[in-house]
């Protein structure tokens, strides 16, 4: 069973900048997308940013020009690094790939348990 694994969450004081680190268990077959969500207090997850497989990207409203996401994909990494950091910007953060560990297994999407990101001074 594939596992990601969010690193680099922390408490920042608004300014400044935090970078988080997501990593896979074990090697993946092909990785359609990689992505970051957030969760807020008594806020739905919502989508932050999404790298594809062909190198687009799609930022939230929100993040854009300020978080940049990106990825080592021969390790199966995907990093978000957050600028200009604010309180709107607290939440646990979660990493999301869609991903086969195969040729034969089906496309599906897998999580992270999150990692939190408190800014605050």
């Amino acid at each position: 069973q594939v596992q990601l694994v969010e690193s680099g969450g922390g408490l920042v004081q608004p300014g400044g900048s935090l970078t988080l680190s997501c990593a896979a268990s074990e090697s993946l077959f092909a990785v359609a997308t990689m992505g970051w969500y957030r969760q807020a207090p008594g806020k739905q997850r919502e989508l932050v940013a999404l790298l594809s497989n062909v190198g687009s990207t799609h930022y939230a409203d929100s993040v854009k020009g300020r978080f940049t996401v990106s990825a080592d994909n021969a390790k199966n990494l995907v990093y978000l690094q957050m600028n200009s950091l604010g309180p709107e910007d607290t939440a646990v953060y979660y990493c999301n790939m869609w991903a086969k560990t195969s040729s034969v297994a089906a496309l599906r999407s897998y999580w992270g348990p999150g990692t939190q990101v408190t800014v605050s001074s």
